[in-house]
């Protein structure tokens, strides 16, 4: 299989080139790369310009060849020649059609493989071609050739008003297809080479030109803008939702929910408004997640609340619940039945079984036992100015309100600590740590300083 990538992308106005960019958290180039393999292709090889490197989008075990310039899709493929000389079938799609999909890809491949054809192209029929290449056939039926569109000369209007257009996307036999390709001229008025140029010449050769006609409207959807992009991103998060939705997870308001495509949902879980959930992210069954919470690469259990929170790179075990307003950063981890409550943040942390952080409170490289509860106020102070290290609480421990906790430092089970309390100092098992200073009242002090203020205003 061969994907043609090698376009400048200059209307992106981008520095990251085009077939980088994302489409619901996956790079563009690697979405017909995927369908084509779930559809059971092979070897499969983009054709890159060479001044892009797409590795980083591109799946495991794709190769790249370059397309020395930027001379057409033709020139695109005459580039792969030594790989289409070790192939029996080419399939041929393009890296800025993302949504074409696994589907339609099997139904052009088993349309070429009993069609006998040296060439089968997928086309589709519209309203309005605009400047997508017509399809001519001949009386019997067949593929005659496609006349391009994108300039004013390259068609005539008796072309122009044919309504079946050229999706991109073709099977070849790889003989003839190397064949045709020598054959390629670039006379046209973008003085390119048109791979659908082939089809002709494979005609000419006696060779059979085969069409199958596609109805999803996805195959025409390519990007070259970003208002491109835009449209694609709607479109395949439409189709990412309504999968979920009839694998059983509840999704209130599909217009205001943006799910990545990698994301997993088990089904059972409801996805409030305003939430968005990517990358990695695993949902479990019986989990709310939302309203208006993000969750990147984070997991989650079953029965699990996460109300208008953050989460990112972290573990929400069975039963637990997050927020509302609350922040758990990389490395944390809540075990089952635990909570982070309102305005609370969790960074490199293990919050026991159980355990509550109910609000209002910062937990950094710590270890909280089961069923310990940490008052409002709580803070581990973590970092000395040059190193981290960890605040270690035992199991069914009470933090008092306001607490600072002065990393390393160890609470044992059981213990306490009051209110406003500094801790310095491990804490043994059952005990309560307090730090006291003496509290002095000033008399008289509002009124003097309310003549400071106004002696100075005057």
């Amino acid at each position: 299989m061969l994907v043609m990538a090698a376009g400048e992308g200059t209307r992106m106005r981008s520095l990251t080139p085009k077939m980088l960019h994302p489409v619901c958290g996956r790079a563009m180039v690697a979405w017909p790369i995927l369908a084509a393999r779930q559809a059971g292709a092979g070897r499969v090889a983009v054709i890159v310009s060479p001044n892009q490197d797409l590795s980083a989008g591109l799946p495991d075990g794709v190769e790249t060849l370059v397309q020395p310039e930027p001379d057409g899709t033709g020139g695109a493929v005459r580039a792969a020649l030594s790989l289409i000389e070790e192939a029996e079938t080419v399939l041929v799609l393009s890296g800025d059609v993302p949504l074409i999909s696994a589907e339609t890809i099997a139904a052009l491949l088993a349309a070429h493989e009993g069609s006998g054809a040296a060439a089968t192209m997928l086309t589709i029929e519209l309203d309005e071609p605009g400047s997508y290449g017509r399809v001519v056939r001949d009386p019997a039926g067949g593929v005659e050739r496609v006349v391009e569109a994108k300039t004013e000369g390259d068609a005539t209007a008796e072309q122009l008003a044919i309504r079946e257009i050229n999706a991109g996307t073709y099977a070849f036999q790889a003989g003839p297809l190397v064949e045709a390709l020598a054959a390629l001229s670039s006379d046209n008025a973008q003085g390119e080479y048109y791979l659908p140029d082939v089809l002709p010449a494979l005609r000419e050769a006696g060779h059979g030109v085969a069409a199958h006609l596609a109805d999803d409207l996805a195959v025409t959807m390519g990007v070259n803008s970003r208002a491109d992009l835009a449209a694609v991103e709607v479109e395949a998060r439409r189709r990412i939702l309504h999968a979920h939705m009839l694998a059983g997870v509840t999704v209130v308001d599909p217009a205001s929910t943006w799910i990545d495509v990698g994301v997993e949902i088990a089904p059972d879980a409801r996805i409030e408004p305003g939430s968005s959930l990517r990358g990695a992210t695993q949902v479990g069954s019986g989990t709310v997640v939302g309203p208006l919470s993000t969750l990147i690469d984070a997991q989650l259990g079953a029965d699990v609340s996460v109300p208008h929170s953050y989460l990112v790179e972290c573990e929400v075990a069975d039963g637990a619940s997050v927020g509302p307003f609350a922040y758990l950063r990389p490395g944390a981890r809540l075990e089952r039945g635990a909570k982070a409550g309102t305005f609370v943040e969790v960074k490199n942390s293990r919050i026991g079984e159980g355990a509550k952080v109910p609000h209002l409170a910062y937990v950094g490289d710590a270890d909280v036992g089961a069923a310990s509860n940490l008052g409002a106020g709580t803070i581990t102070a973590n970092y000395d100015g040059f190193r981290k290290h960890r605040t270690t609480i035992g199991e069914n421990a009470r933090v008092g309100v306001d607490t600072m906790l002065i990393a390393p430092v160890e609470v044992g089970d059981g213990a306490y600590t009051g209110a406003g309390a500094v801790i310095k100092s491990d804490v043994p098992d059952g005990a309560l740590a307090v730090s006291e200073n003496e509290q002095r009242n000033i008399e008289g002090y509002a009124a003097r300083k309310a003549a400071k203020m106004e002696k100075e205003q005057t």
